[in-house]
């Protein structure tokens, strides 16, 4: 099993900045890649931007110049600084691990979801 835990998230205003974590924990071997995905009411979930192991990292174009996303492999944590937020930035963000081998299941990969942490941007 894993568990991804998210902190950070919190209430913001407009033009302010915010630092999102996601540290997954369990018996974990390798974690391909990281990211961080959001949800605004009334839209489908969202890639904001995501991060290989060996840190290559992609971003929505919405983020870009805004937003980083960094990693700490031997944490297996995972960052979302957020610069100059907007209020369309509002949103529940969710931490995502994609491809995770496990100690126990080493030929297996999974994809895991942390619960999500409400970032509320206003103006």
């Amino acid at each position: 099993q894993v568990q991804l835990v998210e902190s950070g998230g919190g209430l913001v205003q407009a033009g302010g900045s915010l630092r999102l974590s996601c540290a997954a924990s369990g018996s974990i071997f390798s974690i391909n890649n990281m990211g961080w995905y959001r949800q605004a009411p009334g839209k489908q979930r969202e890639l904001v931007a995501a991060i290989t192991s060996g840190g290559s990292t992609n971003y929505a174009d919405s983020v870009k110049g805004r937003f980083t996303i960094s990693r700490e492999n031997a944490k297996n944590t995972v960052y979302l600084q957020l610069n100059s937020p907007k209020p369309e930035d509002t949103a529940v963000y969710y931490c995502n691990a994609h491809g995770v081998v496990v100690t126990t299941t080493p030929g297996e990969q999974r994809d895991y979801w942390g619960q999500g942490t409400q970032v509320t941007v206003s103006s």
